[in-house]
């Protein structure tokens, strides 16, 4: 008979991740959220301690592993209350697109910063008047000599204020219309013409959202990452580890939110005894438990087909693994503040502002209704819809 866990160097990992993490913790996170500032010291010292580019070959700085190494990684620090969004971003997408069809030159210029988190760079994919139809991307690349000149809007943009570069999905200007080939490019968040404005927000988040404005930035040739005709190829090696690493992070947020549940139940008493004692309250929490550890699974075998190179089968294993995480990290969340009662809604315990966190993994990285498009008709052969 055979059992599935972790690898030994993998469990290790967690309990390394979760040891730092537990230094900080929801209630550093939440503090630095609402006095307005932002987690920095404990990205260094994820970088430092080499967890930020587990995912990125070691010659650049990183660890040589793969990206279920880097969701292990996202996932304790969610489970400690330490949901990192840009983790998604900066090492998961953009390290695993430079390290995949970067120059040399690039690797040495922007991997080790990835890795150790002194130079963070973002994503910038979506458009007010494209949404998650890609095909409808109106930020044009113009050549100019031997560079680039660059004009568009992008929005939902994370943590611009917090990064030196931004990874940006462009179309060619004699390409407005059929089918996207992307070209990808690494703009300098000072770069001249390129401004950002912030998006208010009501989720309690060290990161912020913005609205990304890029008019005629002036690029070199070198800005240019991979094949200006490489097509779509070279923009999904980056969604597949998005949406692995987003149901990473969805599954660590609703360990944490089921663990503080499940405390209180056990210590809070009405009617003779533990609530805990209670099927009402007892039964919601041991079906979130059920389902996370189905998520999570999930994740896992996204994780290990994409690591073993297989594209297709990663892409359905991490769209599923995304929406079953997003699905349980909502309904545990609710869970949660409902086991905490009136004090689920007050800031003291932190229950209500999960309700938010978690209602993101719905709708971003790719919304639920386009997971379910993916499956309908990649896993079940029915008609396109869209």
């Amino acid at each position: 008979m055979s059992t599935f866990t972790e690898s030994e160097e993998r469990q290790e990992l967690r309990k390394q991740v979760a040891r730092l993490a537990s230094k900080y913790g929801h209630d550093y996170f939440t503090g630095q959220a609402r006095a307005g500032q932002k987690t920095t010291d404990l990205w260094l010292e994820i970088g430092k301690a080499g967890y930020l580019g587990i995912n990125v070959p070691e010659e650049y700085g990183g660890g040589g592993g793969g990206i279920g190494d880097l969701a292990a990684v996202c996932e304790e620090l969610a489970a400690a209350g330490c949901p990192l969004l840009l983790m998604v971003v900066s090492p998961a997408i953009c390290g695993t697109v430079i390290s995949r069809y970067g120059t040399e030159a690039q690797k040495q210029k922007w991997l080790p910063g990835i890795c150790d988190g002194t130079s963070t760079m973002v994503f910038a994919i979506t458009e007010p008047d494209a949404g998650t139809n890609t095909h409808n991307i109106a930020t044009t690349a113009r050549k100019d000599g031997d560079g680039w000149v660059l004009n568009g809007r992008k929005i939902w943009i994370s943590g611009v204020d917090e990064a030196d570069n931004v990874l940006i999905v462009a179309r060619t200007e004699d390409a407005k219309t059929g089918k996207i080939k992307p070209v990808l490019f690494v703009v300098p968040t000072d770069a001249p013409g390129f401004e950002y404005t912030a998006i208010p927000m009501e989720i309690v988040s060290p990161e912020s959202q913005f609205q990304v404005f890029i008019d005629d930035v002036r690029l070199p040739a070198d800005a240019l990452v991979g094949d200006e005709n490489g097509g779509l190829a070279q923009l999904f090696a980056g969604l597949n580890p998005e949406r692995i690493m987003g149901a990473s992070f969805s599954t660590g947020l609703a360990r944490y939110a089921l663990e503080r549940a499940v405390a209180y139940a056990k210590e809070r008493e009405v009617f003779n005894g533990p609530i805990g004692g209670h099927q009402a309250i007892a039964h919601p929490l041991a079906q979130s438990h059920i389902e996370i550890e189905m998520a999570r699974l999930m994740t896992q075998k996204a994780a290990a087909l994409y690591d073993a190179g297989d594209e297709f089968a990663a892409g359905e294993a991490a769209n599923m693994a995304k929406y079953a995480a997003a699905e349980a990290a909502c309904d545990t969340a609710d869970r949660a503040v409902q086991t905490h009662g009136g004090f689920g809604i007050s800031q003291e315990y932190g229950m209500a502002a999960l309700l938010v966190a978690a209602r993101v993994g719905r709708i971003a990285p790719v919304s639920r209704e386009m997971v379910l498009n993916f499956v309908s008709m990649h896993s079940l052969g029915l008609p396109k819809s869209y």
